[in-house]
């Protein structure tokens, strides 16, 4: 009956250890920690918060500021005739008695006749078109000054379409050498030529593939890294990598920029005239990440410890990260610790948080790299982007450095401070010493009674 009781408690204990939860770690789960000290001097349950979330949609903005050559949409024409017509200030405010006689005239009569019989009219009408010049010149001027101003504010919204039409009108000043002619090309063609981008490929404009400034400088920085074209898409296989810092980690470019774009989401830009200029995703952040790592780590330690997994190299792997292995030494160790159930998931919760700030430290050194990249290093736009997320990426390393030292601090705070006093209080009490509560009983029960 007794080796029946046992056979059933060790197969409970073995089907309890084989299941693979990857919840968040509650200490109730298995009882009472047999060693509250070990528990609460390593930071308390967890290394950092965990938790899953979604990948964020996209949302497109700036479908307002489509018009980003806005000037190039004033009409000379147009302005000539409402000038001489007095439908709009200028000339009128001049003469304008004399500009409505002349509509009549100019509607009638050619221009050399009109100077034949009527010099003063054909000089009046001259100026006006004079006049109109200059106010058409003065209002693209202001326009155009209102726009830089604008872009300042608006930053990359105006900018990427500024910098479309500069590289425009550098491409058509060498086969149209007629200044003018030149930009009337220009402001009809907009922005729909795109920019120079990765690779010296034209991106952004009509037809052309979007700008993704995260994605495409992540990719840029893997291939520099590994000594190869920066828009080249093809993986790397181990034999190639031959320990390689980056491709040990993503085998290809684009699995990188997965990396990149999930965690600190994507700026799309476009130039192109009917299209939207700007649109954003964005990141999860690191946390969702961790708590996935932690979800395969720990799935991987559980079998290497009730025995479903041999302890092979790579089943060690498969449970380690780069700075935190798992050796055979502590999966023996956790096989014959009481409270495995605990400790396995607060190990499995550090080598996941390891194995994620590992790449995302490596993540910054890539899109270090890409940014590098001369298409990129000469665009200031692209540049400023990739700093700021280079700037947030840092801010969530910190951010999970600061709670993992004060899940320590707290934790070896208040609990520890109890356990030590209970230690303290179990050992006075084994010093105590139990005196006979009366004096001389032992003698008044050897000595012989008398009678009374």
């Amino acid at each position: 009956m007794k080796l029946t009781t046992c056979a059933i408690g060790l197969l409970c204990s073995l089907a309890s250890a084989s299941a693979l939860s990857a919840d968040p770690i509650n200490v109730s789960s298995s009882g009472s920690v047999i060693g509250d000290d070990v528990l609460y001097s390593v930071g308390g349950g967890s290394a950092v918060t965990m938790g899953s979330a979604g990948n964020m949609d996209s949302i497109s903005v700036g479908g307002g500021w489509s018009n980003n050559l806005v000037c190039g949409n004033m009409n000379l024409s147009n302005t000539l005739e409402n000038q001489l017509n007095g439908a709009t200030a200028g000339f009128q405010n001049i003469m304008t008695s004399v500009v409505q006689n002349a509509t009549g005239a100019v509607a009638s009569l050619p221009a050399l006749i009109l100077q034949r019989s009527n010099p003063a009219l054909y000089n009046l009408i001259t100026n006006g078109i004079l006049q109109a010049r200059l106010d058409f010149d003065r209002s693209k001027g202001t326009c155009r000054a209102m726009a830089n101003r604008m872009a300042d504010i608006a930053g990359e919204q105006m900018g990427w379409g500024q910098l479309a039409e500069g590289q425009a009108m550098g491409k058509t000043l060498t086969t149209t050498p007629d200044a003018v002619a030149a930009v009337q090309q220009v402001e009809a063609q907009g922005g729909n030529g795109g920019v120079t981008w990765v690779g010296g490929n034209q991106a952004g404009g009509s037809g052309q593939k979007p700008i993704q400034i995260v994605g495409d400088v992540t990719k840029a920085g893997y291939n520099l890294l590994n000594n190869r074209p920066a828009g080249d898409p093809s993986a790397i296989n181990k034999d190639t990598c031959k320990n390689g810092l980056v491709c040990n980690v993503w085998s290809t470019p684009a699995e990188a920029s997965a990396f990149a774009t999930r965690v600190l989401g994507e700026k799309q830009q476009q130039t192109c005239n009917d299209c939207p200029k700007t649109v954003t995703a964005a990141g999860v952040g690191l946390i969702p990440l961790i708590q996935e790592a932690y979800d395969k780590k720990l799935e991987a330690l559980q079998g290497l410890l009730n025995g479903t997994k041999p302890m092979t190299a790579e089943n060690l792997n498969a449970a380690s990260s780069t700075s935190i292995p798992v050796t055979r030494g502590v999966v023996k160790a956790l096989q014959d610790e009481r409270d495995q159930d605990l400790l396995a998931k607060r190990l499995a919760s550090e080598v996941a948080l390891a194995d994620v700030l590992e790449k995302s430290l490596l993540l910054q050194r890539t899109m270090l790299a890409g940014s590098k990249e001369p298409n990129v290093a000469a665009n200031n736009l692209a540049v400023q982007t990739i700093n700021q997320q280079s700037t947030d990426l840092q801010q969530e390393i910190q951010n999970l450095k600061l709670d993992l030292e004060m899940r320590q601090q707290l934790a070896k705070n208040s609990p520890m401070t109890i356990i030590e006093r209970e230690k303290a209080r179990a050992e006075n009490s084994r010093g105590v010493f139990h005196g006979d509560p009366e004096t001389g009983r032992l003698n008044q029960l050897q000595s012989p009674k008398t009678n009374q």
